[in-house]
């Protein structure tokens, strides 16, 4: 339903009735000019229909606008076909359906909200809440690592990120968590790094996948054997 508004929305952008409006006594300019809004106005009555379980208010108002006398609430959706909104229907008084909020307020009044929501939860189960919130303990979960030493955006900056092609991928012999890859990061030659991804892709599933990599990170090798 959203690509079918996108693509009238870009209709009407092409067509732009707003300057066909000023030729309208051309016969030829007059049946375009109302066969671009009969088909806006005819696709917003079908997409009404179809998008009133989610957006109830929104679509009456849209119903409503369209000049519709028949309730939104009755109409079926295998029912509809097109051509239901009635040649020459007048249409009703137009107004903006999605106002633009103030930033300021909404982020207070949706503070609020929460507050009220957390109280709420806390009457349902039982919970009074604390005169003045601590901070609850936490333990580091089982097997989860801390976090290495905090670097510099000079630091990030050094690392040199490419998108990288998988040509090939094999299991490493005796190791059950490895794949060796071979790899096009827009080199003279594939480039073969090692990756730890064995228990969650087979080598099928990789070749022909793009990989992002940090291009200029020294090699294992290289760097257990700086000589």
């Amino acid at each position: 339903m959203w690509s079918l508004l996108t693509f009238v929305d870009r209709k009407i952008v092409e067509y732009r009735p707003w300057i066909l409006v000023k030729q309208h006594d051309d016969p030829g300019v007059g049946r375009l000019l109302n066969e671009i809004l009969y088909a806006s106005a005819e696709t917003l009555r079908i997409v009404s229909v179809l998008l009133k379980p989610v957006l109830p208010e929104i679509t009456e108002k849209i119903w409503a606008q369209l000049g519709m006398t028949t309730p939104l609430i009755d109409e079926r959706i295998d029912k509809l076909a097109w051509g239901g909104l009635p040649a020459g229907q007048a249409v009703g008084e137009a107004a903006q359906l999605f106002p633009r909020l103030d930033l300021k307020k909404t982020v207070e009044k949706m503070a609020e909200l929460e507050l009220v929501e957390v109280a709420r939860q806390n009457a349902l189960l039982g919970k009074t809440a604390p005169a003045e919130a601590q901070p609850a303990e936490w333990t580091r979960p089982e097997g989860v690592p801390p976090l290495a030493a905090t670097i510099t955006i000079d630091d990030f900056t050094k690392s040199n990120l490419r998108v990288a092609k998988i040509l090939a991928a094999e299991p490493v012999e005796k190791a059950d968590k490895l794949l060796k890859l071979s790899i096009d990061v827009a080199e003279r030659e594939p480039r073969t790094i090692v990756a730890g991804i064995a228990k969650a892709y087979t080598p099928e599933q990789l070749v022909g996948r793009k990989v992002v990599i940090v291009a200029n990170l020294q090699p294992a090798q290289a760097a257990r054997h700086p000589e």
